[in-house]
């Protein structure tokens, strides 16, 4: 059994990393493994409706981040866990766009898998996670 666990924060080592590391080790303790894929500061191309998906598989813009969820998603997860920090009542704008992509090109792969979001915030903890709705149903709590 194997967890992808995608971090939609841009800092390397912040606080949405730390609590995906505390999923991840409470997994693997557990006997799941997982697999981390990090937005990071690239710039994500967000998803434009081509149908191109539907066509060839993948999502047409084909970038290393996709790639890499993609042959996780192919490999056969058996769950995801989307960790996001909060700016301005919602999860960073880049994962959003990501998860769109993923989503509409790789939705029928992940249909009936346990997903969870972890929001990570510092103030109006509530009204964030509430908001979080916002970018993907994923992310609601």
């Amino acid at each position: 059994m194997k967890v992808l666990l995608i971090n939609g924060s841009p800092r390397a080592n912040g606080n949405t990393a730390l609590a995906l590391g505390e999923v991840a080790a409470t997994l693997n303790r557990e006997g799941v493994d997982t697999v981390t894929a990090s937005i990071g500061k690239q710039a994500v191309q967000g998803c434009i409706a081509c149908g191109m998906c539907g066509r060839i598989g993948k999502c047409t813009f084909n970038d290393d981040l996709y790639y890499q969820v993609w042959r996780a998603v192919k490999d056969g997860i058996c769950g995801l866990v989307v960790g996001s920090p909060v700016y301005y009542g919602g999860p960073n704008g880049s994962l959003c766009a990501f998860l769109d992509r993923m989503f509409y090109s790789l939705g029928p792969l992940l249909e009936y898998k346990p997903a969870a979001g972890d929001l990570v915030c510092r103030r109006g903890g509530q009204e964030n996670v509430d908001g979080a709705g916002r970018c993907h149903p994923l992310l609601s709590m």
